[in-house]
């Protein structure tokens, strides 16, 4: 990573492999301004589902490596999709491996959500959990993507020039938060 450069983990929270939000995670990335290096975790479904009894005796290997790369980054960007009107529940599961974490407490977080259909009740659970969590969620830096719901990849989100505006702002505006909150 080059010296100045904030990393960014990108966080899908759909298991889909034609998925909406995984396309526009990857199609940040490769829209990403100099100052920010995305980099993808896809470990969401190979973490075994949370059991507090099991986190107090030893931390699975794949919740600690979430638990490092969620510490490696210097901001979030979550892209999770809208089930039953909540957040899906490999998603949340991934959370609360991250409820207990050192990691986790203060990082700042943006939204994306990539709805075509305006769907909001899972962006606005997601946001609660997220606070309740102690994360530091960029209202600035949360935007929605309306991309279509039944899945597409990341060239066609890269070859829509609306899609690519709203993806930039997006990222503008997580560098700019980010430099904000950055001693110089």
């Amino acid at each position: 990573m080059r010296a100045g450069r904030k990393r960014v983990l990108c966080l899908s929270g759909s298991l889909r492999r034609r998925s909406s939000n995984t396309a526009a995670l990857q199609a940040a990335q490769a829209l990403a301004p100099d100052g920010l290096e995305l980099v993808t975790y896809d470990g969401l479904g190979d973490l075994p589902l949370f059991n507090p009894d099991i986190e107090t005796l030893a931390v699975p290997p794949q919740a600690l490596a979430l638990r490092e790369a969620v510490g490696r980054a210097d901001a979030l960007l979550i892209a999770c999709p809208e089930y039953a009107h909540g957040v899906p529940g490999a998603f949340k599961n991934l959370l609360d491996w991250l409820v207990g974490s050192l990691e986790f407490p203060g990082k700042p977080v943006a939204l994306l959500n990539a709805s075509g259909r305006g769907s909001h009740h899972a962006q606005e659970s997601l946001e609660e959990i997220l606070r309740t969590m102690s994360a530091r969620v960029l209202g600035g830096a949360c935007a929605t993507v309306a991309l279509p719901g039944a899945g597409c990849g990341r060239d066609e989100v890269l070859a829509s020039p609306e899609r690519c505006s709203e993806l930039r702002s997006l990222l503008t505006a997580l560098e700019h938060a980010l430099a904000a909150k950055t001693p110089r």
